[in-house]
């Protein structure tokens, strides 16, 4: 279960990415909560989640979740590079989680 709630912590923190990013185009209500909201949810669920798993393999789940879903996002919807060195360096991100996770 609180390997559930890890990841929903992650994927909330790209939403408050996402609100970082809409309130540096338009700083607004609807921008400000998307922001807050996203990242207030994900340090809860992030807290939850440190009850059983421990505090290194946490935060590199975590980071590495708001890492790689940020970039991804910024691709899709943002038009960054799509390079391929980017893209290596993000599997390289993805790579260490779960080695993390492994030995942890």
């Amino acid at each position: 279960m609180d390997w559930m709630l890890l990841v929903a912590a992650g994927l909330l923190e790209v939403v408050g990415v996402i609100g970082i990013k809409r309130v540096a185009r338009q700083n607004n209500w609807p921008n400000n909560l998307i922001l807050i909201v996203g990242f207030l949810l994900s340090f809860q669920l992030l807290v939850k989640a440190m009850d059983t798993i421990p505090l290194a393999t946490a935060y590199a789940v975590w980071t590495g979740i708001g890492t790689v879903g940020a970039a991804v996002v910024g691709m899709l919807f943002f038009k960054e590079s799509r390079s391929w060195l980017r893209i290596g360096c993000m599997l390289g991100v993805i790579f260490s989680v779960v080695g993390l996770k492994l030995v942890g």
